[in-house]
């Protein structure tokens, strides 16, 4: 079904329709939207939503299997506003969020579903999921000059760390079990990166419930939504594998001609496999094996 706007769409269906867990794709240029939407259809989410220009395709096997919302971002709407309008609209349901392009990875999901993975968050009494936002790119820019190849994809293999998220409202002092994160291309070229946009960290699963808002830097405004673990113990993570970042470094005129390649010498082929980013370090198991 196609629907003219996020208002529209719970107009005509209302809660009922929304299944969790619920994943919202928002969609930014017509690169990679098919893979995308498929790659989270087969993790398993109930209800996915797509956010997308009124004038973009969809594959005709993934269309009916979908919810498409005419939403444009290079008009100036946000995807946070249509993230809180669904969290209103939803409280209790599990809800994700990315960009085309982007693909979700968590421990073990080539045999469980994302349901499985939140039933069990979920039993350790946590409300959200940190995500970490891990590069790739093409290893080769002149066949593929817009930095997006799901065939030859790298990533980087070090190069990450974390720093203390400081309280302005606490003389800065460090926030409890609160991190930034860093690394990638967005380390590796952050002359080309404004500052806001530098962190790898994104609360990308999340339970809605009343009073929630996402805001603009990709946290929440109840701070414990924004940690990385509980009191206790680890708690599970989970990583995004995503393009966005390369495509955006190719596609910028500030940028696209002062990167011939964005290999080094920490690059390695990226395998599409939960089991590379837990031996790299870039997500968590924590007590789920």
């Amino acid at each position: 079904m196609q629907y003219s706007s996020p208002e529209n769409f719970l107009s005509a269906n209302g809660k009922d329709t929304l299944k969790g867990p619920v994943a919202m794709i928002f969609v930014e240029d017509e690169v990679e939207v098919d893979s995308t939407l498929r790659h989270h259809l087969e993790t398993g989410f109930q209800t996915l939503l797509v956010f997308i220009p009124a004038t973009f395709a969809i594959g005709a096997d993934i269309a009916p299997r979908v919810h498409r919302i005419d939403y444009d971002l290079s008009t100036g709407k946000t995807f946070f506003d249509a993230v809180n309008t669904l969290i209103a609209a939803a409280p209790g349901l599990w809800m994700y969020y990315c960009f085309n392009s982007e693909y979700l990875f968590y421990p073990f999901c080539e045999t469980r579903t994302i349901g499985e993975m939140l039933s069990f968050h979920t039993e350790e009494r946590r409300d959200a999921m940190l995500t970490y936002v891990i590069d790739l790119y093409a290893a080769d820019l002149e066949t593929h000059p817009v930095a997006v190849s799901l065939d030859d994809a790298l990533l980087d293999k070090s190069g990450y760390y974390a720093l203390a998220r400081k309280d302005a409202e606490k003389d800065y002092h460090p926030k409890e079990r609160q991190l930034d994160f860093y690394g990638g291309l967005r380390w590796r070229y952050e002359e080309h990166i404004p500052y806001r946009n530098r962190k790898i960290d994104r609360i990308a699963l999340f339970r809605a419930k009343p009073g929630l808002k996402l805001q603009e830097n990709h946290t929440f405004n109840d701070e414990e939504y924004n940690t990385f673990a509980c009191p206790w113990h680890n708690n599970l993570t989970a990583s995004i594998a995503s393009f966005r970042t390369a495509k955006a470094l190719k596609q910028n005129p500030g940028s696209t001609f002062e990167i011939a390649t964005f290999k080094w010498h920490n690059s390695v082929p990226f395998e599409w496999h939960s089991r590379q980013l837990l031996d790299l370090g870039l997500m968590e198991p924590g007590q789920w094996f």
